[in-house]
Protein backbone atom coordinates (compact mmCIF):
# COMPACT_ATOMS: atom_id res chain seq x y z
CA UNK A 1 0.00 0.00 0.00
CA UNK A 2 1.45 3.25 -1.00
CA UNK A 3 1.86 6.27 1.96
CA UNK A 4 -0.57 8.62 2.26
CA UNK A 5 1.80 11.26 2.82
CA UNK A 6 3.49 13.41 0.09
CA UNK A 7 7.18 12.49 -0.78
CA UNK A 8 8.57 15.76 0.54
CA UNK A 9 7.05 15.22 4.12
CA UNK A 10 8.53 11.62 3.89
CA UNK A 11 11.86 13.08 3.16
CA UNK A 12 11.56 15.47 6.07
CA UNK A 13 11.09 12.99 8.51
CA UNK A 14 14.39 11.27 7.13
CA UNK A 15 15.85 14.67 6.87
CA UNK A 16 14.56 14.69 10.94
CA UNK A 17 16.17 11.61 11.96
CA UNK A 18 19.79 12.49 9.87
CA UNK A 19 19.82 15.99 11.73
CA UNK A 20 19.12 14.41 15.12
CA UNK A 21 21.58 10.88 14.98
CA UNK A 22 24.94 14.00 13.65
CA UNK A 23 24.03 16.16 16.51
CA UNK A 24 23.57 13.57 19.53
CA UNK A 25 26.33 11.45 18.14
CA UNK A 26 28.80 12.26 15.61
CA UNK A 27 32.14 14.01 16.78
CA UNK A 28 35.80 14.60 15.53
CA UNK A 29 38.16 11.58 16.42
CA UNK A 30 40.11 12.86 19.37
CA UNK A 31 39.08 16.25 18.16
CA UNK A 32 40.96 16.51 14.92
CA UNK A 33 39.79 18.50 11.88
CA UNK A 34 38.93 16.84 8.78
CA UNK A 35 37.51 13.17 10.43
CA UNK A 36 34.30 12.32 11.92
CA UNK A 37 32.99 9.47 14.12
CA UNK A 38 29.23 8.66 15.59
CA UNK A 39 30.00 7.78 19.24
CA UNK A 40 28.12 4.69 20.03
CA UNK A 41 25.99 6.66 23.29
CA UNK A 42 24.60 9.86 23.79
CA UNK A 43 25.48 11.96 25.77
CA UNK A 44 28.86 11.67 24.78
CA UNK A 45 31.21 10.46 27.91
CA UNK A 46 33.91 12.87 28.51
CA UNK A 47 36.90 10.73 27.83
CA UNK A 48 40.22 11.50 26.69
CA UNK A 49 40.33 8.62 24.41
CA UNK A 50 38.08 7.55 22.02
CA UNK A 51 35.49 5.07 23.69
CA UNK A 52 34.69 1.09 22.25
CA UNK A 53 35.08 0.69 18.45
CA UNK A 54 32.13 -0.66 16.82
CA UNK A 55 33.64 -0.92 13.06
CA UNK A 56 30.17 -2.32 11.77
CA UNK A 57 27.96 0.58 13.46
CA UNK A 58 30.32 2.82 11.61
CA UNK A 59 29.82 1.32 8.39
CA UNK A 60 26.27 1.28 8.89
CA UNK A 61 26.43 4.59 9.56
CA UNK A 62 28.19 5.11 6.13
CA UNK A 63 25.48 3.49 4.59
CA UNK A 64 22.26 5.44 5.38
CA UNK A 65 24.60 8.53 5.09
CA UNK A 66 24.89 6.98 1.14
CA UNK A 67 20.71 7.03 1.61
CA UNK A 68 20.65 10.39 2.30
CA UNK A 69 22.92 11.36 -0.36
CA UNK A 70 20.67 9.47 -3.01
CA UNK A 71 17.99 11.50 -1.96
CA UNK A 72 19.45 14.67 -2.42
CA UNK A 73 20.24 15.79 0.98
CA UNK A 74 22.54 18.19 1.48
CA UNK A 75 26.43 17.46 2.86
CA UNK A 76 25.50 13.55 2.91
CA UNK A 77 28.27 12.58 0.66
CA UNK A 78 30.99 14.90 2.22
CA UNK A 79 29.89 13.47 5.76
CA UNK A 80 30.09 10.05 4.33
CA UNK A 81 33.54 10.65 2.99
CA UNK A 82 34.68 12.01 6.14
CA UNK A 83 33.54 9.33 7.90
CA UNK A 84 35.04 6.64 5.45
CA UNK A 85 38.50 7.95 6.10
CA UNK A 86 38.34 8.18 9.55
CA UNK A 87 37.31 4.63 10.22
CA UNK A 88 40.42 3.46 8.64
CA UNK A 89 42.39 6.23 11.08
CA UNK A 90 40.33 4.60 14.18
CA UNK A 91 41.29 0.87 12.89
CA UNK A 92 44.78 1.68 12.99
CA UNK A 93 45.19 2.96 9.63
CA UNK A 94 43.84 -0.24 7.89
CA UNK A 95 40.72 -1.11 6.14
CA UNK A 96 40.09 -4.60 7.51
CA UNK A 97 40.04 -6.28 10.84
CA UNK A 98 39.12 -9.49 12.87
CA UNK A 99 35.24 -9.96 11.34
CA UNK A 100 34.85 -10.61 8.15
CA UNK A 101 31.04 -9.72 8.56
CA UNK A 102 32.22 -6.00 9.55
CA UNK A 103 34.27 -6.06 6.24
CA UNK A 104 31.78 -7.06 4.23
CA UNK A 105 29.22 -4.31 5.33
CA UNK A 106 32.02 -1.45 5.17
CA UNK A 107 32.92 -2.89 1.32
CA UNK A 108 28.96 -2.65 0.60
CA UNK A 109 29.06 1.22 1.88
CA UNK A 110 32.39 2.33 0.11
CA UNK A 111 30.81 0.80 -3.12
CA UNK A 112 27.99 2.34 -2.75
CA UNK A 113 29.54 5.82 -1.86
CA UNK A 114 32.22 5.56 -4.61
CA UNK A 115 29.32 5.20 -7.20
CA UNK A 116 27.71 8.60 -5.83
CA UNK A 117 30.59 10.23 -8.12
CA UNK A 118 29.25 10.86 -11.55
CA UNK A 119 26.38 13.21 -9.78
CA UNK A 120 28.70 14.31 -7.57
CA UNK A 121 30.29 17.89 -7.77
CA UNK A 122 34.15 18.07 -7.76
CA UNK A 123 34.96 16.72 -11.15
CA UNK A 124 37.54 19.07 -13.13
CA UNK A 125 37.38 20.49 -16.19
CA UNK A 126 39.73 19.37 -19.32
CA UNK A 127 41.18 22.19 -21.65
CA UNK A 128 38.26 21.91 -23.82
CA UNK A 129 35.56 22.71 -20.91
CA UNK A 130 33.72 19.40 -20.72
CA UNK A 131 34.31 17.67 -17.29
CA UNK A 132 36.05 13.97 -16.77
CA UNK A 133 35.17 11.92 -13.93
CA UNK A 134 36.99 12.57 -10.73
CA UNK A 135 39.16 8.95 -9.39
CA UNK A 136 37.16 6.90 -7.18
CA UNK A 137 38.41 8.43 -3.94
CA UNK A 138 38.40 5.31 -1.71
CA UNK A 139 40.25 2.58 -3.72
CA UNK A 140 42.59 1.05 -1.69
CA UNK A 141 39.60 0.79 1.06
CA UNK A 142 37.84 -1.07 -1.00
CA UNK A 143 40.37 -3.18 -2.43
CA UNK A 144 41.37 -4.16 0.50
CA UNK A 145 38.29 -5.47 1.61
CA UNK A 146 37.19 -7.36 -1.07
CA UNK A 147 40.51 -9.43 -1.18
CA UNK A 148 39.84 -10.05 2.06
CA UNK A 149 36.47 -11.10 1.66
CA UNK A 150 38.16 -13.60 -1.29
CA UNK A 151 40.46 -14.89 1.29
CA UNK A 152 37.49 -16.06 3.72
CA UNK A 153 35.18 -17.81 1.08
CA UNK A 154 36.49 -21.05 1.53
CA UNK A 155 35.74 -24.90 0.04
CA UNK A 156 35.63 -25.76 3.99
CA UNK A 157 32.04 -26.55 4.93
CA UNK A 158 31.06 -26.99 1.51
CA UNK A 159 31.63 -23.37 0.70
CA UNK A 160 30.40 -19.74 2.32
CA UNK A 161 31.97 -17.38 4.38
CA UNK A 162 34.20 -17.22 6.96
CA UNK A 163 33.16 -14.95 10.30
CA UNK A 164 36.17 -13.88 11.37
CA UNK A 165 39.59 -14.91 11.15
CA UNK A 166 39.52 -17.50 13.54
CA UNK A 167 38.32 -19.85 10.24
CA UNK A 168 36.45 -22.10 12.96
CA UNK A 169 32.37 -20.44 11.66
CA UNK A 170 31.00 -20.07 8.37
CA UNK A 171 27.29 -18.07 9.07
CA UNK A 172 25.07 -16.00 7.18
CA UNK A 173 26.34 -12.54 8.69
CA UNK A 174 29.46 -12.83 6.71
CA UNK A 175 28.20 -14.64 3.80
CA UNK A 176 25.12 -12.86 2.97
CA UNK A 177 26.72 -9.34 2.91
CA UNK A 178 29.54 -10.62 1.05
CA UNK A 179 27.73 -12.31 -1.53
CA UNK A 180 25.81 -8.61 -2.52
CA UNK A 181 28.99 -6.82 -2.41
CA UNK A 182 30.63 -9.21 -5.15
CA UNK A 183 26.96 -9.53 -6.86
CA UNK A 184 27.51 -5.38 -7.48
CA UNK A 185 31.11 -5.17 -7.94
CA UNK A 186 31.32 -7.76 -11.52
CA UNK A 187 32.32 -11.36 -9.22
CA UNK A 188 28.91 -12.65 -9.90
CA UNK A 189 29.65 -16.52 -10.43
CA UNK A 190 31.16 -15.86 -7.01
CA UNK A 191 28.20 -14.43 -5.78
CA UNK A 192 25.90 -17.10 -6.72
CA UNK A 193 28.33 -19.71 -5.22
CA UNK A 194 27.68 -17.79 -1.79
CA UNK A 195 23.79 -17.85 -2.58
CA UNK A 196 23.89 -21.28 -3.11
CA UNK A 197 25.58 -22.34 -0.47
CA UNK A 198 23.65 -20.28 1.94
CA UNK A 199 20.13 -21.99 0.14
CA UNK A 200 21.51 -25.48 0.78
CA UNK A 201 22.96 -25.02 4.06
CA UNK A 202 21.19 -22.95 5.81
CA UNK A 203 18.25 -22.37 4.40
CA UNK A 204 15.34 -23.22 6.77
CA UNK A 205 12.46 -24.96 4.86
CA UNK A 206 10.10 -24.49 8.12
CA UNK A 207 10.58 -20.60 8.23
CA UNK A 208 12.31 -19.98 4.50
CA UNK A 209 14.29 -18.02 6.73
CA UNK A 210 18.43 -18.03 6.70
CA UNK A 211 19.49 -19.60 10.15
CA UNK A 212 22.45 -18.35 11.78
CA UNK A 213 25.90 -20.33 10.80
CA UNK A 214 27.35 -23.62 10.53
CA UNK A 215 30.41 -24.26 12.88
CA UNK A 216 33.00 -26.64 13.24
CA UNK A 217 33.34 -29.38 16.11
CA UNK A 218 36.37 -29.63 17.93
CA UNK A 219 39.77 -28.63 16.10
CA UNK A 220 38.51 -30.06 12.58
CA UNK A 221 36.34 -29.08 9.79
CA UNK A 222 35.12 -32.48 9.43
CA UNK A 223 32.55 -32.38 11.77
CA UNK A 224 29.88 -30.01 12.02
CA UNK A 225 26.73 -28.25 13.86
CA UNK A 226 24.08 -25.75 12.54
CA UNK A 227 23.61 -22.70 14.87
CA UNK A 228 19.92 -22.28 14.15
CA UNK A 229 19.12 -19.34 15.59
CA UNK A 230 17.16 -16.79 12.85
CA UNK A 231 18.24 -13.05 13.32
CA UNK A 232 15.87 -10.72 10.74
CA UNK A 233 19.29 -8.22 9.76
CA UNK A 234 20.94 -11.64 7.87
CA UNK A 235 17.57 -11.47 5.75
CA UNK A 236 18.24 -8.85 4.02
CA UNK A 237 21.05 -8.53 2.56
CA UNK A 238 20.42 -12.27 1.19
CA UNK A 239 17.53 -11.05 -0.17
CA UNK A 240 19.18 -7.70 -2.08
CA UNK A 241 21.89 -10.28 -3.29
CA UNK A 242 19.07 -12.64 -4.80
CA UNK A 243 17.92 -9.65 -6.59
CA UNK A 244 21.14 -8.43 -7.77
CA UNK A 245 21.73 -11.79 -9.24
CA UNK A 246 18.24 -11.66 -11.02
CA UNK A 247 16.89 -15.11 -12.69
CA UNK A 248 14.08 -17.25 -12.13
CA UNK A 249 15.28 -19.06 -9.40
CA UNK A 250 16.91 -16.47 -7.45
CA UNK A 251 13.66 -13.87 -7.91
CA UNK A 252 11.74 -17.33 -6.97
CA UNK A 253 13.70 -17.25 -3.95
CA UNK A 254 13.17 -13.51 -3.07
CA UNK A 255 9.47 -13.79 -3.45
CA UNK A 256 9.37 -16.62 -0.52
CA UNK A 257 11.79 -14.97 1.53
CA UNK A 258 9.63 -11.46 1.47
CA UNK A 259 6.19 -13.11 2.58
CA UNK A 260 8.58 -15.41 5.22
CA UNK A 261 9.50 -11.88 6.60
CA UNK A 262 5.94 -11.18 6.95
CA UNK A 263 4.94 -14.06 8.19
CA UNK A 264 7.50 -14.59 10.68
CA UNK A 265 9.43 -11.13 11.66
CA UNK A 266 6.42 -8.66 12.26
CA UNK A 267 4.33 -8.45 15.42
CA UNK A 268 0.92 -10.59 15.64
CA UNK A 269 -1.57 -9.17 13.58
CA UNK A 270 0.60 -6.05 11.82
CA UNK A 271 2.62 -5.69 9.09
CA UNK A 272 5.62 -3.82 11.85
CA UNK A 273 8.96 -5.59 11.93
CA UNK A 274 10.30 -7.20 15.12
CA UNK A 275 13.03 -5.11 16.60
CA UNK A 276 15.58 -7.00 19.26
CA UNK A 277 16.33 -4.37 21.95
CA UNK A 278 19.73 -2.27 21.70
CA UNK A 279 23.68 -2.66 21.10
CA UNK A 280 24.50 -4.90 18.08
CA UNK A 281 20.83 -5.72 17.96
CA UNK A 282 19.17 -2.55 17.84
CA UNK A 283 20.73 -2.54 14.04
CA UNK A 284 19.15 -5.52 12.87
CA UNK A 285 15.75 -4.36 11.66
CA UNK A 286 16.86 -0.80 9.74
CA UNK A 287 19.16 -3.08 7.44
CA UNK A 288 16.29 -5.29 6.63
CA UNK A 289 14.47 -2.69 6.26
CA UNK A 290 16.67 -1.48 3.77
CA UNK A 291 16.63 -4.08 1.44
CA UNK A 292 13.25 -4.77 1.44
CA UNK A 293 12.44 -1.10 0.03
CA UNK A 294 14.77 -2.42 -2.64
CA UNK A 295 12.30 -5.20 -3.07
CA UNK A 296 9.54 -2.94 -3.21
CA UNK A 297 10.99 -1.07 -6.01
CA UNK A 298 12.32 -3.86 -8.10
CA UNK A 299 10.54 -4.52 -11.29
CA UNK A 300 11.40 -7.91 -11.58
CA UNK A 301 9.50 -9.10 -8.47
CA UNK A 302 5.55 -9.74 -9.08
CA UNK A 303 3.73 -6.88 -8.01
CA UNK A 304 1.77 -8.81 -4.72
CA UNK A 305 5.66 -8.98 -3.77
CA UNK A 306 6.71 -5.78 -4.23
CA UNK A 307 3.38 -4.34 -2.24
CA UNK A 308 4.09 -6.78 0.53
CA UNK A 309 7.93 -5.34 0.69
CA UNK A 310 6.56 -1.50 0.57
CA UNK A 311 4.08 -2.46 2.82
CA UNK A 312 5.99 -4.28 5.63
CA UNK A 313 8.67 -0.85 5.40
CA UNK A 314 5.67 1.81 5.21
CA UNK A 315 3.71 0.07 8.98
CA UNK A 316 7.16 -0.07 10.49
CA UNK A 317 8.36 3.80 9.55
CA UNK A 318 5.01 4.69 10.65
CA UNK A 319 5.29 3.22 13.99
CA UNK A 320 8.61 4.67 14.68
CA UNK A 321 7.72 7.96 13.71
CA UNK A 322 4.49 7.81 15.81
CA UNK A 323 6.79 6.72 18.70
CA UNK A 324 9.38 9.39 18.47
CA UNK A 325 9.99 11.76 21.74
CA UNK A 326 11.67 14.83 21.73
CA UNK A 327 14.92 15.26 24.35
CA UNK A 328 16.05 18.57 23.41
CA UNK A 329 16.52 19.71 19.99
CA UNK A 330 16.56 15.95 19.15
CA UNK A 331 14.25 13.63 18.45
CA UNK A 332 14.55 10.16 19.87
CA UNK A 333 12.87 6.75 18.11
CA UNK A 334 12.19 4.20 20.13
CA UNK A 335 14.04 0.54 20.19
CA UNK A 336 10.45 -1.14 19.91
CA UNK A 337 8.36 0.68 17.34
CA UNK A 338 4.83 -0.16 18.80
CA UNK A 339 5.88 1.44 21.94
CA UNK A 340 6.52 4.84 22.69
CA UNK A 341 10.34 6.10 23.02
CA UNK A 342 9.76 7.85 26.29
CA UNK A 343 9.29 4.47 27.54
CA UNK A 344 12.87 3.18 26.96
CA UNK A 345 14.15 6.89 27.00
CA UNK A 346 12.98 8.67 29.65
CA UNK A 347 14.42 12.48 29.47
CA UNK A 348 18.44 12.47 31.22
CA UNK A 349 19.08 8.72 30.02
CA UNK A 350 21.73 8.08 27.92
CA UNK A 351 20.54 6.30 24.07
CA UNK A 352 22.40 3.81 22.05
CA UNK A 353 23.41 5.06 18.42
CA UNK A 354 21.96 1.75 16.99
CA UNK A 355 18.48 2.09 17.61
CA UNK A 356 18.84 5.60 16.37
CA UNK A 357 20.81 4.39 12.73
CA UNK A 358 18.15 1.30 12.49
CA UNK A 359 15.21 4.26 12.83
CA UNK A 360 16.95 6.44 10.33
CA UNK A 361 17.45 3.85 8.06
CA UNK A 362 13.93 3.00 7.92
CA UNK A 363 12.93 6.26 7.48
CA UNK A 364 15.61 6.43 4.78
CA UNK A 365 13.84 3.02 3.09
CA UNK A 366 10.62 4.61 3.76
CA UNK A 367 11.85 7.79 1.25
CA UNK A 368 12.83 5.45 -1.07
CA UNK A 369 10.32 3.10 -1.35
CA UNK A 370 7.44 6.61 -1.97
CA UNK A 371 9.93 7.79 -4.44
CA UNK A 372 10.23 4.36 -6.13
CA UNK A 373 6.21 3.69 -6.60
CA UNK A 374 5.36 7.35 -7.38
Amino acid sequence: MLPEQPLHEIQARADEAAASVTSAFARPLLGLPGTRLASIESPVPQRLLPGPWHYWWQAHYVDVLVDAALRGAPDAARQAHLLIRTIRLRNGLRATNWYFDDMAWLALAVARFDALLPSRPGRQPDDGGSRRPAARPHPRTLAALTNALRSAHTLEFGGGLYWNRRRTFKNTPATGPAALHFARSGERERAQALVDWLNTHLLDPGTGLYLDGIKAVGSSSAEVVVERAVYSYNQGPVLGALLELGGPANLARAAELIDSVQRELTYAGTATLRTHGTGDAGLFTGILGRYLALAAVSPTLPADRREQAAGLVHATAEALWAGRTKQGQRTVFSPHPLEPAERHYPAGTGVGLSTQLSAWMLLEAAARVRRGLG
